[in-house]
């Protein structure tokens, strides 16, 4: 299934930036980053709750907040890209 995550992190507060390099590179682990603060990850049941888990352990709740949008398998008909950078589809083969 495909998860959008998008994330706000007050980056002014004591550890902040820490919090927001940690989210950002935990989000890069599972995904791709699409926008600065917006990451599309395809996961399966699994691997959602370890990075859901780990996502809200790294946060500050009181001063941070994270959305998920949950475009699930079919998520090819629900996502449109216009612009920029368009971001490489996560089922075509990786060649390193």
């Amino acid at each position: 299934m495909m998860v959008l995550i998008s994330y706000d992190v007050a980056v002014t507060s004591t550890g902040g930036a820490r919090r927001l390099r940690r989210i950002a590179k935990e989000c890069q682990n599972y995904g791709q980053r699409v926008q600065y603060s917006v990451f599309e990850c395809v996961v399966d049941p699994g691997q959602w709750a370890r990075l859901k888990h780990s996502l809200e352990t790294i946060m500050d709740a009181e001063l941070d907040s994270l959305r998920y949008y949950y475009l699930g398998k079919n998520y090819r008909n629900r996502v449109e890209h216009v612009g920029a950078n368009p971001s490489r589809d996560v089922d075509d083969p990786l060649i390193i």
